[in-house]
């Protein structure tokens, strides 16, 4: 599936009309199209449904979901929770997508009240993964100061060296500029002056047509509240020009041509009778509109009655006086009306014909392999763990943080989470907190249930020998009870390390849940959500020096869980050497290493040593390992010991303010995650979502 998103170089320039054009234009050659307005922006006048989705809807039969209005995107911003409008985005595109083969992403418009806009589409364009479309307009701009903005808005979406925008559509144009640029023409004057040297390339003009701007006559009554004198043929006619009548009616006669709308008062009798005349000549004036609140004379109207009533003529009488009444139509929102079927048909048809839709239809022929954005990935996570619907344990039951997270995934339907802690200790945390607990969540006391995982611990741990006393005794520990609960299959995960060390957490599941038949090491791997894409990074937490055999375990079991998240695996095993520049022991470890893994796992793409920055980065990867296939778009990187995994990750996380989901751990029989003591709520929800998705995986 391939993903446009139409974004304006400013305000005006018909951007739902384009969008719409889009959808008809790749139709029409056959692909199977979804469209998405992800956020509702309405015109002033409007008071309906958001126009673009009902649009789509009534001509097109698709049925993308309602857009998240404005004011709660807003909301959402001021509240710095720009992450939960992207998972949100990103839930609606995903409902819109279907089995579509491409979809139409509808961005926002810059306004005055809403100068945040351009950025705000350059992070859902980033976050779906979407080729960016600019759509400019030539109505008031000369081609080269448009081709001036298109390159400042295209620098906004990354530019067209990062392969982020693909091309622009000009609407609006004059006829003069259109035929210079109609298909044909020389490949320099297509490409505009700003773009000559760039890739971006030129996807559609769209020439001026006053026709396809023209508002019935009853969308003018309705603005204006008018009151309708004569019906006549009221929704039918189109106005394509005002006639502001203030000369008399031979100065104004040759205006009196088809769709023309004639604003007069009530009493310029002569205006009455001049436009009646023009009717009862076959001339399809859009209609007649009294103004100042003023009747006709009696014998005026019974003079126009047989002009009005065979010409189907409207008539219609308004309060305002004339100057006032112009001034209203023309800020008169010109988008298409909901129920204007004719008016919208012809919009997508001419914008269609205008487009190049063959070579979009190539575009999305194309296999690009997508690149999964933080966002994308955390609505990913979130919608495997609901699906999942596993029980996780959560020791550190009367944790502020925890309790908050608890609350969380519960209400989001993540996991049904049981908190180990007193109740009213619980609750009392909870209420100092804010957080509003639901009723139906579990929270269960240690004290009243110790006893009864005192035989089955000592059982588990008799080869050891575990005697009831020791056993009780370490059962005090709420971690080791959580432990317990797993191995009975009472719960499906444990979640610790708040408040616990990485230790604490781990050496119970070490010595109770034990590692899986197939492996025979524990690794931890942490989701770094770069605001580009989610890598994967391991070890970094578990294992201070593994040996050749270890590594290679790590990088499989690593590959593994990138791809059961939804991350293509292309594992990078970093040292301070690429190929056989350098030697030394901790090079040839690492060299070892992968020598292992690829012996073991011949499916998967691994490469090394690779020094990080060839595993990262195409230019570089070019010079320093142009045959790798893993150089340069490596999604999982594997450090050779626990010094340089956790350094690298902290330093990433802190200095480039990334979030890192984990670490998640690998290789046991049971999901036990740990958490970091300063973990966020939202970075515990997440973990808890993890492991939900962990131990569906672990059950089949």
């Amino acid at each position: 599936m391939h993903t446009f998103f139409v974004a304006p170089s400013g305000f005006g320039v018909g951007l739902t009309s384009v969008s719409l054009g889009l959808v008809r234009a790749l139709d029409n050659v056959g692909l199977r199209v979804a469209f998405c307005k992800p956020i509702a922006q309405q015109h002033s006048s409007d008071s309906g449904p958001e126009r673009s989705t009902q649009l789509i809807q009534r001509v097109m039969g698709l049925t993308p979901p309602n857009p998240i209005s404005l004011e709660r995107v807003e909301d959402l911003l001021g509240d710095h929770k720009r992450d939960v409008l992207m998972e949100q985005i990103i839930g609606m595109f995903q409902k819109s997508a279907g089995d579509a083969d491409v979809v139409i992403v509808e961005g926002l418009v810059p306004t005055r009240q809403a100068p945040y806009v351009t950025r705000l589409n350059a992070d859902i364009a980033k976050t779906l993964g979407a080729d960016v479309i600019l759509v400019s307009s030539s109505q008031v701009d000369s081609l080269d100061a448009v081709a001036d903005k298109l390159e400042i808005v295209s620098d906004t979406f990354g530019g067209v060296s990062k392969k982020r925008v693909l091309g622009y559509i000009i609407n609006k144009m004059s006829q003069e500029d259109h035929n210079h640029l109609a298909p044909g023409a020389p490949e320099e004057i297509l490409r505009l002056g700003a773009f000559r040297s760039k890739p971006l390339e030129p996807i559609g003009y769209i020439p001026w047509d006053d026709t396809l701007a023209s508002p019935r006559t009853k969308d003018v009554a309705q603005l204006l509240d008018a009151r309708i004198l004569h019906e006549g043929e009221i929704a039918n006619r189109r106005v394509t020009s005002r006639v502001l009548c203030a000369r008399t009616a031979a100065n104004i006669s040759h205006k009196l041509k088809p769709g023309a709308l004639i604003i007069t008062p009530g009493d310029r009798d002569d205006i009455i009778l001049a436009a009646s005349l023009a009717a009862l000549n076959g001339v399809p004036l859009a209609g007649l509109l009294l103004t100042n609140g003023i009747m006709p004379n009696d014998a005026i109207v019974s003079l126009c009655t047989k002009a009005t009533q065979e010409s189907g003529l409207p008539v219609m009488l308004i309060e305002t006086n004339s100057y006032n009444t112009a001034t209203k139509l023309d800020r008169m929102n010109t988008e298409v009306p909901l129920d204007d079927q004719e008016r919208i048909e012809k919009v997508m048809d001419s914008v269609a014909s205008c487009i190049n839709a063959e070579w979009l239809k190539e575009r999305c022929g194309r296999t690009s392999e997508p690149r999964l954005s933080p966002p994308a990935f955390r609505y990913q996570l979130t919608l495997k763990a609901r699906e999942a619907n596993r029980r996780i344990v959560l020791p550190e039951g009367n944790e502020p943080r925890t309790i908050q997270a608890a609350a969380i995934c519960h209400q989001r339907g993540i996991a049904h989470c049981i908190l180990l802690g007193n109740p009213e200790e619980v609750h009392r945390v909870a209420e100092g907190t804010g957080t509003q607990l639901p009723s139906d969540l579990i929270i269960l006391d240690p004290e009243s249930v110790r006893n009864r995982y005192v035989a089955p611990m000592v059982e588990l741990r008799k080869h050891k020998g575990l005697k009831a006393p020791m056993a009780e005794s370490q059962l005090e520990d709420n971690v080791v009870l959580g432990t317990m609960m797993l191995a009975l299959d009472e719960v499906d995960g444990l979640v610790s390390g708040a408040v616990h060390t990485t230790a604490n957490t781990i050496r119970p599941a070490f010595q109770l849940i034990k590692t899986r038949p197939d492996t025979n090491i524990v690794s931890s791997i942490f989701f770094m959500l770069l605001p580009e894409q989610v890598l994967v990074y391991g070890d970094c937490a578990v294992n201070p020096d593994p040996g050749a055999e270890e590594l290679a375990e790590i990088a499989i079991q690593s590959a593994e869980s990138a791809a059961a998240f939804g991350i293509p695996p292309r594992v990078a095993m970093i040292s301070y050497s690429t190929g056989t520049s350098g030697t030394g022991v901790d090079v040839e470890k690492v060299r070892k290493a992968t020598e292992i893994a690829k012996s073991k796992r011949p499916d998967l793409l691994i490469d090394g040593p690779l020094q990080y920055d060839a595993a990262a980065i195409e230019s570089v990867a070019m010079k320093k390992a142009p045959n790798s296939p893993v150089a340069g778009r490596a999604t999982v990187f594997i450090f050779p010991d626990l010094n340089t995994g956790n350094t690298t990750y902290k330093a990433v996380q802190r200095s480039a303010d990334v979030i890192s989901v984990g670490p998640m751990l690998q290789g046991l029989r049971k999901p036990v995650n740990d958490l970091s003591r300063g973990a966020l709520v939202d970075d515990i929800v997440y973990t808890i979502a993890l492991t939900a998705v962990q131990a569906e995986q672990s059950k089949r």
